[in-house]
């Protein structure tokens, strides 16, 4: 008899158990904990929007010392980026494209992170991107310099050195996004793909 009390006293544990857990999960406790958790999010969503106006432009950074020729109200110019490709690497088309989207995506990545400002008007603009080339490694640094010196923002893509060309080797600039005559006062000068 000891024994059959034990083994029914554990089912009956178990079923009261089970209701409690039911109890829990009624309508009247779940959409309250909804509503919250909507207002806790746009919240939180709204705070982030406040702080993004805010951020210091790239092109008017304070890491060239200089003013730049970029006007501050230059909502309604249009921009563009020029990808840089070095031709004394000899890359395939395919890897001339693949380089070419690293640069693109690279500089959108960081963009994401320093600028959405300019990435933002740069997306309403239809993302332009023109492709040039340089001969060598010494004429993309010069590139690179001078695209700095305005304050207009580069991402160079150093290759993996899986394929064609050697791990390091640096093949691709991006320059800009940045207003179109400033990034052209740049890179105006480079042969087109």
């Amino acid at each position: 008899m000891w024994t059959s009390s034990g083994k029914s006293s554990q089912p009956q544990a178990k079923k009261q158990e089970r209701k409690s857990i039911a109890g829990s999960f009624k309508a009247e406790n779940l959409i309250p904990g909804i509503v919250i958790g909507f207002i806790i999010g746009m919240l939180l969503d709204l705070s982030q929007q406040v702080k993004f106006p805010v951020r210091k432009s790239r092109l008017l950074s304070s890491k060239t010392q200089k003013q730049s020729s970029v006007p501050s109200n230059g909502a309604d110019q249009e921009l563009k980026m020029v990808l840089v490709v070095r031709q004394d690497l000899k890359m395939r088309t395919g890897k001339v494209a693949s380089q070419c989207a690293h640069a693109a995506t690279g500089m959108y990545a960081e963009l994401m992170q320093s600028d959405r400002y300019l990435l933002r008007r740069w997306e309403d603009c239809g993302q332009p991107k023109i492709v040039v080339t340089c001969k060598n490694q010494q004429e993309m640094n010069k590139v690179t310099e001078a695209a700095e010196s305005v304050g207009l923002p580069t991402f160079v893509v150093a290759d993996a050195g899986r394929t064609q060309v050697a791990a390091g080797s640096r093949t691709v600039l991006a320059v800009g996004p940045g207003p179109k005559e400033l990034v052209d006062s740049i890179t105006g000068r480079l042969a087109l793909l």
